[in-house]
């Protein structure tokens, strides 16, 4: 009968079973060891642990190790949660921070319009202003007053700087104000120091046209431009901005209103003037109608002015003469 060939299999079952035996022994001996209590015992047992216990620090480096990983996914989770807690209470700083900066724009822009001194027969009601048409078409704003602030179409609107645009719609609660740079805006304006009259023209850019100069050689860049007056409107001398050239050699306006930040506007109130009708004391009164001039006869006497009722006036005279002479005589 052939033998069956034989394998590491057939080695490998005895050796485990072994191992395994030999284990259990040794386990079993420890127990039966840690279990006895004796003074002799007790040595040896501090002895073994002495001699065992400093030589496996190579076996607990796992333990530690894993160990400080759970530490350290604990220090992480809390540090995740810190920087959560600060995320969150860094958007609130955020949120205050960009409310404090409105705010202190808003105290600019008031303090701006408290600065600007004008005409004290000038009175004023100052408005927040609500909304911007944002049309590429016109350039308009509303504002948070209306008639019932007695606010009237045609009145100058300024900022904290200079004057932004006119009333053109009037609402019981709110108004529109057209601005400068819409391309309906006509203003009459005047450049200083060369004191040329002009139009000043909204196109819906930034920089709106001087047209209609009288003599634009008197004219040069950084002159001061203001408001005209002409026409009873608008107030004179309320500031506009500065000529600039453009690089198509137009004359242009940069204005002093700050077109980009309009929160707060004063609306001037332009009370209608009463018209003159009476002349001034240096106009000469008007001529009387004159009386009609002595007609000269040839002999140089003057010839008199004919009676009414009738008769020569030649006779009427030489009786009158005849008379005296009598009266004289006698």
């Amino acid at each position: 009968m052939a033998r069956k060939p034989t394998g590491p299999e057939d080695y490998s079952r005895p050796l485990r079973r072994l191992l395994v035996a030999l284990l259990v022994l040794l386990l079993l001996g420890l127990f039966l060891l840690w279990r006895i209590d004796s003074p002799r015992v007790e040595r040896f047992r501090s002895a073994l642990v002495d001699a065992v216990v400093p030589n496996m620090e190579w076996a607990l480096v796992p333990v530690s190790k894993a160990a400080g990983m759970v530490e350290n996914f604990q220090s992480y989770d809390r540090i995740y949660e810190q920087n959560q807690e600060l995320k969150r209470e860094l958007q609130k700083m955020t949120a205050w921070k960009e409310a404090a900066r409105q705010l202190g724009e808003q105290n600019a822009r008031l303090l701006d319009l408290n600065k600007v001194r004008l005409d004290p027969k000038l009175t004023w009601v100052t408005g927040q202003v609500l909304a911007d048409s944002g049309s590429p078409f016109r350039q308009s704003v509303l504002l948070n007053v209306g008639a019932r602030d007695g606010i009237r179409d045609g009145w100058a609107t300024m900022d904290g700087l200079g004057f932004v645009g006119r009333i053109s719609g009037v609402g019981e609660r709110t108004s529109r104000v057209i601005l400068l740079t819409d391309s309906n805006s006509r203003v009459p304006v005047t450049v200083q120091p060369s004191g040329q009259r002009a139009l000043l023209s909204g196109d819906n850019s930034a920089m709106p046209i001087l047209e209609f100069i009288e003599d634009a050689d008197e004219i040069a860049p950084g002159d001061r431009v203001v408001t005209a007056g002409d026409g009873g409107v608008l107030p004179a001398g309320l500031l506009v901005g500065q000529v600039v050239r453009d690089t198509d050699r137009r004359l242009r306006v940069v204005m002093s209103a700050d077109y980009q930040r309009l929160e707060f506007l004063r609306v001037l109130r332009s009370h209608e003037l009463e018209p003159i009708t009476d002349p001034g004391g240096l106009i000469a009164p008007p001529l009387l109608p004159s009386t009609p001039e002595p007609v000269v006869d040839a002999e140089g006497e003057a010839a008199a002015p004919p009676v009414a009722g009738g008769g020569d006036v030649g006779e009427s005279g030489s009786g009158d003469a005849e008379a005296g002479g009598s009266d004289g005589g006698g």
